[in-house]
């Protein structure tokens, strides 16, 4: 967790952004108002972000107050889509990853208004990708163009912006962000998946993973402890 002092020091510097301070301006009062109405305490004290590729979703989860648990905010649509189903495996191949990653650094002042930097690649990537070119430079960002990142638009990507650095402020130096191939509550999406996976059995493996991740959050609306063996494998406990 981040100690006050750095806390106070990430806020001052965020602000000090012509972009953001404009955000947090337009945006508070707004989400202050959507929180109340979802019976939430405003700020959130902990976001948990999860993407579901092939669903075009990008749904926002929030601890705030006292609560143990995770509660569903908002869900945006993602506008834009590059590549196919399956994990990013190597640089340019302009695929969305797949995976468990987290929020490495805000940019405030991303050629797509504003932008949040995944952890991509991963320990698991750097095992299962293309040993010298990865990739890299996966963001959830404004506008509606990608090349393997996750694009909202801009209001949507200021709102989750400024949540997320609300949260940061309140001490969670790591947001979690799983990306998910499907929703696997969705019938259709399920099917599609079936399909899409069925000569291939190392991805059905790997999606089989993901969707225990997936079933652990929804059955505790807490994440799981998730470790990646000396394969790259993503396991749960």
């Amino acid at each position: 967790m981040l100690g006050l002092k750095a806390q106070s020091v990430f806020w001052e510097q965020q602000q000090s952004y012509p972009k953001v301070a404009k955000a947090i301006k337009a945006r508070t009062d707004t989400l202050r108002n959507q929180f109340k109405k979802a019976g939430l305490a405003f700020p959130p004290k902990q976001l948990y972000i999860r993407s579901f590729k092939f669903d075009s979703q990008l749904e926002v989860w929030v601890k705030s107050g006292n609560s143990k648990h995770f509660q569903l905010f908002k869900t945006y649509p993602v506008c834009a889509l590059s590549g196919t189903m399956g994990p990013k495996r190597m640089d340019g191949d302009y695929q969305v990853p797949e995976g468990c990653y987290f929020i490495k650094s805000f940019n405030p002042l991303s050629n797509y208004h504003l932008s949040l930097e995944l952890n991509y690649p991963n320990a698991s990537d750097q095992l299962l990708s293309d040993s010298i070119k990865p990739g890299s430079d996966i963001y959830i960002h404004g506008g509606c163009l990608t090349q393997g990142c996750i694009p909202i638009k801009d209001i949507p990507m200021e709102e989750l912006y400024v949540l997320s650095a609300y949260a940061q402020m309140q001490g969670q130096d790591f947001i979690p962000v799983h990306i998910f191939p499907i929703n696997y509550d969705q019938e259709k999406s399920r099917e599609f998946l079936k399909k899409s996976s069925r000569d291939d059995p190392e991805y059905r493996a790997f999606t089989d993973k993901m969707k225990e991740i997936f079933n652990h959050f929804k059955g505790h609306h807490q994440l799981p402890t998730i470790g990646i063996n000396q394969k790259g494998e993503y396991r749960v406990f």
